[in-house]
């Protein structure tokens, strides 16, 4: 039977799809801009702070497979505008909150129903664009307006906050989600599953608490190293995942089908996306507190320093689906990676001089070349290998795995830069400096600059000097990395073959509709 290839409407819908994707990549950065504001507002203690950053993150994380698989059985459609809908009211009661207990509730409600726009606008994506040529395509566009809104992200926050309070950068959700809600009953496909069981609460149960702990333990290890704590909730992490995947494999209709990890280009893709977001998410934490700590760029500068790299993915994420036309993605994707290593050796390289900042713009906008590749081509990937009635759970799984990613990177790559960091500035500081002095400036380089004042001459040069190896030296393992993915992809997805292929035709989408089941 001959695939239908989409149409205007198939592609206003993406338009449609695109807005909450962007919204979320906003929402990632504006907080970063406005919590010094809300922080002076609120007047959090630092534990708050923390939760009030953190608590997003982790609720996604936890609630994207339940929430994929929930849409498989309900409807993606619907679940995604009972999501939108979720995330605009959770938004409102972020921007007006009056407590910071009352934001971190709203920081968990906007996390919980940000789980479920990912999977949702990925699946329907899989659903509307059965061609796998314009399925590839199409999952590109989605994921560089993930990384536009990220770009985007202090440009509209700067702008906002000069102008209006703290609160301001939640309500920019309240207009896009009142477009999305008008548009998607006319422009999008409803799809669920024909038959399915009923939704297993103890599975998501286990799956939540394994995600929460595992990211909540690494980011611990991050932030004090190695204690009790931390290896506690590493450990129940890893002993609820297993139970986890012991009951999967019992459940008639189990909450994310492992059966699907049979697919050598389902896990090849899955290990790729997970390997390439821990490089970049620690590099890319490093970058921005280089622009503004060691070249000295206020925020909104540093933001626009940014853009170059996120245009460099957008660029990517569209021209690798087509160049996969004519060369299998696997080495699309070595290619990409080899570049990012080019990128990552000339962040090995820099300096603390202010023309630093060139070198960092252009060895980011490398190394987001290849994410931009591997999120555009790897997530295509991972929902072709997908039956069309498990597309939902699998793009929830491409989207954990990038979430553990990013956590995992800020916390091993974070660490790696902060052991150097003191490791170096503890040899550089005189002997005769106060203990407090001392240990703050130990800390981090933000310490040490915020008390530039009261050190000696010359030792915020020093620490800076310092932050710079621990970038150096995290860059050269970023740089390992993406060569070791550049070999993984081009061995472990040698078999793909060009996009549109037989070889590569995606697992039951093709006769979705022809099932009924896509309306």
């Amino acid at each position: 039977m001959a695939i239908a290839r989409a149409g205007p409407r198939q592609r206003i819908g993406l338009a449609v799809l695109a807005l909450p994707t962007a919204l979320l990549g906003l929402d990632v950065t504006l907080l970063y801009l406005a919590l010094p504001a809300l922080a002076a507002d609120l007047q959090p203690s630092s534990t708050q702070a923390l939760w009030i950053m953190d608590i997003y993150g982790f609720m996604i994380a936890g609630c994207l497979i339940p929430m994929g698989t929930l849409g498989d059985r309900i409807g993606r459609r619907r679940l995604l505008m009972i999501g939108a809908a979720a995330f605009m009211a959770a938004s409102v009661l972020a921007a007006f909150s009056v407590s910071a207990e009352m934001l971190i509730a709203a920081r968990a409600a906007l996390g919980v129903a940000g789980a479920t726009l990912m999977p949702s606008t990925l699946a329907l994506i899989s659903n509307m664009f059965v061609d796998a040529r314009q399925r590839a395509l199409a999952i590109g566009v989605w994921a560089t307006m993930f990384a536009l809104g990220m770009a985007a992200g202090p440009l509209v926050g700067g702008a906002l906050l000069e102008r209006f309070w703290w609160g301001s950068a939640f309500l920019v959700a309240v207009p896009v989600i009142g477009l999305l809600l008008a548009a998607a009953p006319r422009l999008l496909p409803e799809y669920r599953t024909a038959s399915h069981g009923p939704l297993d609460l103890s599975s998501v149960v286990l799956l939540l608490v394994s995600i929460l702990a595992a990211i909540y333990g690494v980011k611990e290890v991050a932030r004090s190293g190695p204690a009790a704590g931390s290896v506690l909730a590493l450990a129940v992490g890893a002993v609820f995942a297993i139970l986890f995947v012991r009951r999967q494999g019992r459940l008639e209709h189990p909450l994310f089908d492992m059966g699907l990890f049979a697919s050598r280009t389902f896990s090849a893709a899955l290990a790729i996306l997970l390997v390439g977001l821990i490089a970049v998410a620690g590099i890319m934490l490093l970058v921005t507190q280089y622009l503004q700590l060691v070249v000295g760029l206020a925020p909104l500068a540093a933001g626009v320093w940014m853009g170059p790299p996120a245009l460099a993915m957008l660029a990517a994420g569209i021209a690798a689906p087509l160049l996969a036309r004519r060369v299998r993605p696997g080495f699309v994707v070595a290619g990409a990676m080899v570049l990012s290593a080019v990128g990552y050796l000339l962040l090995a390289r820099l300096d603390n001089s202010p023309s630093g900042v060139v070198v960092a713009a252009a060895g980011f906008s490398l190394a987001y070349l290849g994410l931009g590749t591997i999120a555009a081509l790897g997530t295509d990937l991972v929902v072709g290998a997908a039956p069309a009635s498990r597309a939902g759970a699998a793009s929830a799984m491409s989207e954990t795995v990038q979430e553990l990613g990013v956590a995992v990177g800020v916390a091993v790559l974070g660490s790696l830069a902060t052991a150097v960091y003191r490791g170096e500035i503890r040899q550089r500081m005189p002997s005769d400096l106060p203990q407090e002095l001392s240990s703050a400036v130990a800390d981090g380089l933000w310490a040490a600059t915020e008390l530039a004042d009261r050190l000696p001459d010359g030792l915020l040069e020093q620490a800076r000097a310092a932050f710079t190896l621990g970038f150096n030296v995290t860059a050269m393992v970023g740089a390992v990395a993406a060569l070791l993915l550049a070999v993984l992809a081009a061995v472990s997805l040698r078999h793909v073959g060009v996009i549109g292929t037989p070889d590569d035709a995606p697992a039951g989408a093709a006769d979705a509709c022809a099932r009924g089941t896509c309306g």
